[in-house]
């Protein structure tokens, strides 16, 4: 009995043994969910991030789809894309470029941006007409801008989406354009003023009216200079009457550059101006190296864009595309956008001329007049 009784007082010590050792375990047990408190605080402390995420806007995005001729074109393509570059320093864009190596590129490159959710898609160029109202039309969330164009662009009995664009405006689509006559006009002054041949020449890339308006304003300009001088400076390469003169039928070939300059000198020209994108820069090798013919420049100024040719560059025709480009850009990020048209001229700066190399004061002066005199309206600008 005694030794039941031990046995007995074991098994009860032994219980409470093991029941303190579960005591024991119990608060770590309990800890779990303490350690586990800071996780279940982690989405109180994400959630304001997560709520707040929506707030941000995205980026606006642009895309530019080039003319022939490059984004490195120093011309129109450049002007352009300088504008997006702008746009994203200065706006918080996003921005992007495809180039058109042929014209069927056009709608490809369009569809892209199209396929990327682009915000606005900017084409460069009379001949993307078509393809950009046609992607306007069936796309009339996105925004448009083109350069040198505008529409309504049928009449008569051309066919809407096959030689014209579309019989309309469009209320998603801003066409860009730029008196370019105005400034051209003021170049055909200093180059007539200019000369010691008494022959300036001009050029085209394609017989368009983006190209023709800037040799239009040249000869009147020229023209202007012979009736107030008493001169008689002629222009080779162009005539306004016939709606016709020299074209190289491309934007790219320096080559023809080089032998459309070399032609309009053996002619008698000494003063140039190539209407072609890259294609005048062949022109402006040939005046470099040969001494005998000054560059006057177009779109850009061109002792900033083609500076190596600076020796050779009597003035340039500057059609300021990346301040059209820029502020179309501004006014989609301000919800501001109107679809139309958006004309530069001179007396909104969007078009001007470059300083005239070696102009005396007088000239200065005279070409001053000049433009205030386009401005008011007095110098009038041929149709």
């Amino acid at each position: 009995m005694k030794k039941f009784n031990y046995v007995m007082a074991a098994l009860v010590i032994a219980s409470m043994i093991l029941t303190a050792c579960g005591a024991a375990a119990t608060p770590a047990a309990t800890q779990a969910p303490a350690t586990q408190a800071p996780a279940t605080e982690a989405p109180t402390v994400a959630a304001p991030t997560a709520t707040e995420a929506p707030t941000v806007a995205p980026k606006l995005k642009v895309g530019e789809v080039t003319d022939l001729g490059g984004v490195d074109d120093k011309s129109f393509n450049a002007s352009g894309w300088k504008g997006v570059q702008d746009a994203i320093a200065q706006l918080g864009v996003d921005g992007k470029y495809l180039e058109s190596k042929q014209q069927s590129d056009y709608a490809k490159n369009i569809q892209q941006f199209l396929d990327e959710k682009t915000d606005l898609v900017v084409t460069v160029g009379f001949l993307l007409g078509v393809d950009t109202a046609t992607a306007a039309k069936a796309n009339p969330g996105t925004k448009f801008a083109i350069v040198d164009y505008t529409y309504p662009d049928c009449f008569g009995t051309a066919v809407e989406g096959k030689d014209c664009g579309s019989a309309t405006a469009m209320d998603n689509v801003l066409g860009l354009a730029f008196s370019t006559d105005q400034a051209g006009f003021l170049a055909g002054y200093a180059a007539a003023a200019s000369t010691k041949t008494g022959k300036v020449g001009t050029f085209g890339g394609i017989n368009i009216p983006p190209v023709t308006v800037f040799m239009k304003g040249f000869q009147a300009g020229v023209e202007y200079y012979n009736t107030q001088k008493g001169t008689k400076v002629a222009v080779l390469g162009w005539d306004t009457t016939k709606n016709d003169g020299l074209f190289t039928g491309n934007f790219n070939s320096t080559d023809d550059g080089k032998k459309f300059a070399t032609n309009l000198m053996q002619e008698g020209a000494d003063i140039i101006m190539p209407v072609a994108g890259p294609v005048g820069l062949g022109s402006a090798a040939v005046c470099q190296q040969t001494k005998k013919c000054m560059i006057v420049g177009v779109d850009t100024d061109w002792t900033v864009s083609a500076p190596e040719y600076k020796d050779v560059i009597l003035t340039s025709v500057m059609k300021n595309i990346n301040v059209a480009v820029f502020a179309t850009i501004k006014s989609v990020q301000d919800s501001s956008f109107k679809g139309g048209v958006y004309v530069s001229t001179l007396e909104n700066g969007g078009v001007g001329l470059a300083p005239v190399a070696g102009a005396s004061d007088a000239l200065k002066a005279e070409l001053d007049q000049v433009k205030a005199d386009i401005i008011s309206g007095k110098i009038t600008m041929p149709k």
